[in-house]
Parts: structure tokens; C-alpha cells; sequence
């Protein structure tokens, strides 16, 4: 970084430069918690010298924070995939129900950028399209920050809601799905083979919010991958050009995640164990009536204060799933 040429290739140096602040931060949190652990040191010395009780009720809050933040050092370290250090690109589609599951994904929206901004990460919306009578009928958000994918590359399903209908004037009770979908955001080229006569590109004009340019031109792009009916919008830039470039990205990275669930499957057809995948297959069901309950299905977590994870407190089940799908081999 100090060579007078470093900057000559800034893609190249601002990438070099990121991973840096990041060994930086890793160092830094570290040498603060060796200090906490000699801090915690010198209290147990003076309390076994003095056997002063509020010193050792003072130590007590001190392990069992310190206990908390080796916890999630330890669980940052266990994030090794290749690509959980990026940012993610988060979608979210309702299943059928109309405007009941349209208003379930977003509620969803609202609490995965509730979770993203108590962690001091940037959401920008991608691509949005709000629902006829309220809710969302799909959105596309890119959350910026360290090891966002990572994080939350285990809330890819299918989410179930129960609850007693805010749209139906006779107070039944309704159950909706939503899905998720999550992907990291490559930085670097993707190596997919695109045959541009297979790509239909169409321009529109954008919806929802974004400026005073949003409806103004068409520089809204979609883009349709004919072989395999993936479809990528992008409307988050006042630039077509910008927007064809940040589709094209998002359709490279959905086309190399089809790939490895192709090989996945032929994998699990070898051993016998094909699963169909389904609406009824959900990750985790959110019941609101007649009693209060978020279940994951694969970690069996439950927590009855649903208020709370709809605000974005999603740390224990992101932690529970990490852990259990976890190969416990530390990536420092």
C-alpha cells in the first residue's frame, strides 16, 4: 500500500484496501479483549485479597460479558465459506394469497433492515414492486457490510406466517408463506458462460421509492435468462447502463447458485435422498394467534417474544443455524 503506484489500479488497491481495515478490525477487537481478560485478572486478585463481595459481583458482569463477545468472535471465525465475508443480496417473494402474503413480505423487509441496521450495515433496494392494495410483491435489497452474507445465508426458505388476518372483516385466521431468497455479491469477475442471444433485456420506467428520476425515464432494466426463465430487475441507479451492469451481476451469481443446486441434486439422487422442495417445506413459522411463537425447523429454536425478532432480533437464530451447519475448522 505504501508503493507510489498502489492507486494506479483503484479497483484493485480499494479491494486490498477493504481486506486490510478488515485484518485491522480483527487485531483491534483481539488486543481489546486481552486487555478485558487482564482487567478481569486484577479484579479476582484484589477480590480474593480483600473479600469484597461488590468487587465480585463487578467481576460476575465481567466474565459474563466478556463470555458474550468471545461468543461471537468465535462464531465470526467459524464463517469460512468462500463467500460469507461479502455483502448479500437479499429477495423476497410472497406465495399465493394476494395481498395476506404480500403484507407478510413486508413485514419480512422490515425485519431484515431492522436486523441490518443494528448492525450498522447499508441497505440499498435494488428492485421494487409494491403490492396492489399494500405489502410488497417482490423486492430485491443489497446489504453492505462484513460477513452479511455469511450471516444470513441461512435464512434462505420459505417462511410461514399464522395470524388473524388484518384484511379479512371476519377476523379469520390465516396462514401465508414468503420466500427468501439470499446470495452473496461477487466483487470479482464470475466465470459463467452467457450467450448474449440468450438474454431478452427490456427498459422500463421505476416504481416505489428512489428519487425524483423514478418514473421519469426508463432506466429500469430486466433481464431474462430464456435456457433457464431467470428473471433479474434493477432500478436502484439513475444510469441504465449502471443498472444493466448490477442486473448482470445478480444474474451471473443466480446462474452459478443454480449450477451448484444442479450438482447438488444429481449428488442426492446417487445416495437416494432426492427432496421435493415446496411451499410446504418452510424454514420457520411465525404464529401470531392463537398464541405467540417464532419455530425454526431445522434448529428447533423457539423464542415466544415475536415483537422482538420483527424488529430485526434475529441474532439467535442466525447463531443457532451457524452452529449447527457449522464444520467447527476456525478461519482466523
Amino acid at each position: 500500500m505504501v508503493s507510489p503506484d498502489f492507486w494506479d489500479d483503484n479497483e484493485e488497491a480499494t479491494r486490498i484496501s477493504k481486506k486490510v481495515d478488515s485484518i485491522k478490525n480483527r487485531l483491534n477487537l483481539l488486543a481489546e479483549l486481552a486487555d478485558d481478560i487482564e482487567e478481569v485478572e486484577v479484579y479476582l486478585e484484589l477480590a480474593e485479597e480483600d473479600e469484597d463481595e461488590s468487587l465480585l459481583k463487578q467481576l460476575d458482569n465481567k466474565l459474563d460479558n466478556l463470555e458474550q463477545r468471545i461468543d461471537r468472535l468465535e462464531l465470526k471465525t467459524r464463517l469460512n465459506g468462500k463467500h460469507d465475508k461479502n455483502n448479500a443480496i437479499l429477495s423476497i417473494h410472497p406465495g399465493a394469497g394476494g395481498t395476506e402474503s404480500q403484507d407478510w413480505a413486508a413485514m419480512l423487509l422490515r425485519m431484515y433492515d431492522r436486523w441490518a441496521q443494528s448492525k450498522d450495515f447499508e441497505v440499498k433496494t435494488l428492485d421494487f414492486q409494491s403490492g396492489d392494495e399494500a405489502g410488497i410483491k417482490r423486492v430485491t435489497i443489497l446489504i453492505e457490510g462484513e460477513y452479511v452474507y455469511g450471516y444470513l445465508k441461512g435464512e434462505s426458505g420459505v417462511h410461514r406466517l399464522v395470524r388473524i388476518s388484518p384484511f379479512d372483516s371476519s377476523g379469520r385466521r390465516h396462514t401465508s408463506f414468503a420466500s427468501v431468497d439470499v446470495m452473496p455479491e461477487i466483487e470479482e469477475d464470475i466465470e459463467v458462460d452467457i450467450d448474449e442471444n440468450d438474454l431478452k433485456i427490456e427498459t422500463y420506467r421505476a416504481s416505489g421509492a428512489g428519487g425524483q428520476h423514478v418514473n421519469k425515464t426508463d432506466s429500469a432494466v430486466r433481464i431474462t435468462h430464456q435456457p433457464t426463465g431467470v428473471v433479474v430487475q434493477c432500478q436502484n441507479e439513475r444510469s441504465q447502463h449502471k443498472n444493466k451492469q448490477m442486473a448482470m451481476k445478480i444474474l451471473k451469481t443466480r446462474l452459478m447458485e443454480l449450477k451448484k443446486e444442479a450438482q447438488a441434486e444429481k449428488i442426492d439422487e446417487l445416495r437416494g435422498e432426492h427432496k421435493e422442495i415446496a411451499w410446504g417445506s418452510q424454514i420457520r413459522s411465525y404464529v401470531f394467534h392463537p398464541y405467540n411463537m417464532i419455530k425454526d425447523h431445522r434448529t428447533n429454536l423457539e423464542e415466544g417474544n415475536t415483537e422482538k425478532v420483527m424488529d430485526g432480533y434475529l441474532d439467535e437464530f442466525i447463531e443457532a443455524y451457524l452452529k449447527q451447519n457449522n464444520s467447527g475448522e476456525l478461519n482466523i
